[in-house]
């Protein structure tokens, strides 16, 4: 086992049936009069984000891109934010932050600390939610479709079977 699974119960591939099923119990938890926008985590909240707004109309979306590694794969203590709204587009607003799972919760965290010191109001949603690996003990999502301890392969994962755009799936 490589040493990225570690530590899980092992790998679990997500069609896009499984997606949409997800963002469905999200929606059940979520009222879109309570948020003026959506800030998305790249890359693992776009398209959650992306269905969540489509499903509820909220069609201010916003994009956070966080890093906590370099390129020759060493961890930061700090968060990197590659790309983070000003503080004039979060201040006094009501926001849904959204990504695919919270993990060891760093990049959540890290991103609902910023929405908080830009003026916001955040509220943070996943897909999924892994309690085990939470590096935040008593924190956690606001919200989440599902607990697991699995390593989750997305469908937009290029291990899925595609390496690159332009190309056909691979067929297993």
């Amino acid at each position: 086992m490589s040493e990225e699974l570690q530590g899980y119960t092992g790998k679990q591939y997500l069609s896009w049936q499984d997606i949409t099923h997800l963002v469905h119990k999200l929606l059940g938890k979520i009222n879109p009069r309570e948020y003026d926008c959506i800030l998305a985590v790249t890359r693992g909240g776009m398209i959650p984000a992306c269905l969540l707004s489509e499903a509820t109309d909220l069609r201010d979306i916003l994009t956070a891109a966080v890093m906590f590694y370099t390129a020759e794969g060493q961890t930061l203590e700090e968060p990197h934010f590659l790309q983070f709204p000003g503080d004039t587009l979060l201040l006094g607003k009501r926001v849904l932050i959204v990504d695919d799972v919270w993990d060891s919760g760093k990049t959540a965290v890290a991103v609902r600390a910023r929405v908080k010191l830009a003026g916001g109001k955040p509220t943070l949603a996943v897909l999924h939610f892994k309690p085990k690996k939470n590096r935040f003990p008593g924190d956690g999502p606001d919200l989440y479709a599902s607990e697991t301890d699995a390593w989750i392969v997305y469908p937009w994962d290029p291990a899925q079977g595609w390496a690159s755009l332009g190309q056909a799936p691979s067929q297993a």
